[in-house]
């Protein structure tokens, strides 16, 4: 039993890390799109559209889940599709990107919050000290201090695509662990909805149809190389989206919101080492210092010690029943 749970946290955990690499690496193959003469919030919607587009067949397969989970679908597109990027976007118009970053990956504790004050769970220590550690963490990766602003509008709505997120954690894990059938939501399915709920909403703030799509058949610059601007959209919806998505969301059903969550925070770090990697964009002292910190804050998260059921405390290494994207933000500001 034991081994079972063991193995399961850590296909979780590898799941879980393969979602913050896809969804970090979004913002690398965004940038050159945007520089090349997007708007970012186009590149979004080609992002979700294009991803909704190939899940297609799975929304039709999986069409009963309009009639037996209208509300979660609903939910995952307005709130983890197309809020955290809309609310995002608004606050980066008014605030520092560093700001809306740390401001908006405050979503582990939230999440935590959720679980205390709304489920009315116990949390583990560990899991406190873990988020703390990871939002300071971010705080340093993002460099916050280089460009401090609290503009309260810009504040409010980089926090409103933090609950967006923190919606993506909780709605991520709803779908599972029941044991009426009926109840039960395929992974797939809900991302295929959610998706085309997240495109019909960001039509109406992305505006596709002013769009220069003559961008698409060009080149666009990655980091001094010129890289054909499909195959940047092609990684963006395909392993960007697509696959995030997918790993993302079945990686909290294995962990918790909590843990994956906190993991989740690694989503800025590999958003930021990409971009030194690939774009040649410096890396500072206080950023790489603060990538170690949040790797540590996920690793004390993630190992805490599962209490006894009886306990009632809510394990960051248990399975329980119980967004942006975001490092998308980080370059193409975004992340």
């Amino acid at each position: 039993m034991h081994a079972s749970q063991g193995q399961g946290r850590s296909v979780g955990l590898g799941l879980a890390l393969a979602s913050a690499f896809a969804f970090g690496g979004s913002g690398v193959a965004a940038k050159p799109l945007i520089e090349a003469g997007l708007d970012p919030l186009q590149v979004v919607w080609l992002r979700v559209a294009g991803a909704a587009l190939l899940m297609l067949p799975v929304a039709w397969r999986h069409r009963d889940l309009v009639r037996r989970r209208p509300a979660l679908l609903a939910g995952f597109g307005l709130l983890a599709v197309a809020g955290v990027q809309a609310f995002y976007f608004a606050a980066l118009s008014r605030i520092p990107v560093g700001v809306a970053l740390l401001v908006e990956y405050l979503a582990p504790a939230l999440v935590l919050l959720w679980v205390r004050f709304v489920q009315r769970r116990p949390v583990t220590r560990a899991a406190a000290v873990g988020v703390v550690l990871a939002v300071g963490g971010l705080a340093c990766v993002v460099e916050v201090w280089a460009g401090l602003s609290f503009n309260p509008v810009g504040i409010l709505l980089a926090l409103a695509a933090a609950c967006c997120q923190v919606g993506y954690f909780v709605l991520s894990d709803q779908g599972s662990g029941t044991e009426d059938p009926e109840d039960t939501a395929d992974p797939l399915g809900v991302i295929a909805y959610g998706l085309l709920v997240g495109t019909v909403v960001l039509t109406a703030v992305g505006r596709p149809w002013e769009m220069d799509w003559s961008v698409l058949g060009g080149t666009a610059d990655l980091g001094g190389t010129e890289v054909s601007a499909a195959l940047l959209l092609g990684w963006i919806v395909v392993i960007a989206t697509v696959l995030a998505y997918t790993t993302g969301v079945v990686s909290v059903r294995k962990l918790s919101p909590q843990v994956a969550g906190v993991v989740a925070c690694l989503e800025a770090v590999i958003a930021t080492g990409l971009a030194w990697v690939l774009l040649r964009e410096h890396l500072s002292a206080p950023q790489i210092a603060g990538g170690a910190v949040v790797l540590v804050g996920a690793f004390i998260a993630q190992s805490s010690t599962p209490r006894s059921p009886s306990s009632g405390a809510v394990s960051l290494g248990e399975a329980p029943v119980p967004a942006h994207d975001e490092a998308f933000e980080e370059t193409s500001h975004p992340a």
